[in-house]
């Protein structure tokens, strides 16, 4: 499978409501907390201009304009995630403050150096060209602007059969990579590394809630897993797999911080730097 249609099954996966009912609103861990932790890094500050690069259902986007209010723009694979996150904006009272595009993370549909922060959260695992979507990231960020990611760790070669394949992809397990390669990633890209935190605890949290839920579903809802393609045979194993692969340190969360080459004068650097 070519990376095109990696994207689209990715992008086809994260738009069914069954994700949402099994993931929660922020489809990644930690949540909307870990993704308050990440703005804070990132020092964001009003009128900021702030990328959120695979947007989802624009609940990052949505927060950080509610909350810190900047201007956020929102980007996805998924013309139906566009979609449902504008009308998310709306329903809140956000639009004027919060715009969402479909665009693909590695061919990024903006101009150079006009964000002043971008953010991405448990979705660069799951890019094909990863260097590309890095490269893609820092020509859109201004002169000493910032980045913040959250994402899924692994230890490639140490991952159980269950933990790989395009299904493992699709949950952001079986293209993750160890957090020094993201770090590598983003420094060879033209970035500096600032921040790098680990956050293993959230991705043990998330396991437990997806099993939760899927036991919830299981008893109240069991056509609608079978009619949206959930293998409740295989499900337990995969879950029981990832479980086992956090607590050897396998699988992991983590959160990273980077600057695009800073501003020489204090006048040039972006609002909250």
């Amino acid at each position: 499978m070519n990376g095109e249609e990696i994207k689209s099954c990715c992008a086809d996966a994260y738009s069914r409501d069954i994700v949402a009912m099994l993931l929660g609103d922020s489809y990644h861990p930690g949540g909307t907390a870990l993704t308050r932790r990440l703005a804070d890094h990132l020092r964001l500050a009003p009128g900021a201009r702030v990328l959120d690069v695979a947007s989802g259902r624009g609940t990052t986007a949505l927060l950080l304009a509610d909350v810190y209010g900047v201007r956020a723009d929102g980007v996805d694979y998924s013309p139906a995630n566009t979609a449902l996150a504008q009308g998310a904006a709306q329903a809140a009272g956000l639009a004027d403050r919060a715009a969402f595009t479909t665009g693909d993370a590695e061919h990024l549909p903006y101009d150079d150096g006009i964000f002043d922060a971008v953010v991405s959260e448990c979705a660069l695992c799951t890019f094909p060209d990863k260097p590309r979507a890095a490269a893609e990231v820092a020509r859109v960020l201004k002169p000493g602007g910032r980045l913040g990611i959250t994402d899924v760790t692994a230890d490639v070669g140490r991952l159980p059969p269950e933990l790989r394949g395009l299904t493992a992809r699709i949950a952001c397990i079986a293209d993750a990579r160890p957090l020094d390669d993201y770090a590598r990633l983003l420094t060879a890209a033209g970035l500096t590394i600032l921040t790098t935190e680990r956050h293993d605890e959230a991705m043990s949290r998330m396991i437990d809630q997806i099993q939760a839920r899927l036991d919830l579903l299981r008893i109240t809802a069991p056509t609608r897993l079978a009619d949206a393609g959930v293998d409740l045979t295989a499900a337990p194993a995969v879950l029981d797999a990832a479980r086992a692969a956090v607590t050897d340190g396998v699988l992991g969360y983590a959160l990273l911080t980077a600057v695009k080459s800073r501003a020489e004068r204090p006048g040039d650097l972006p609002p909250g730097t």
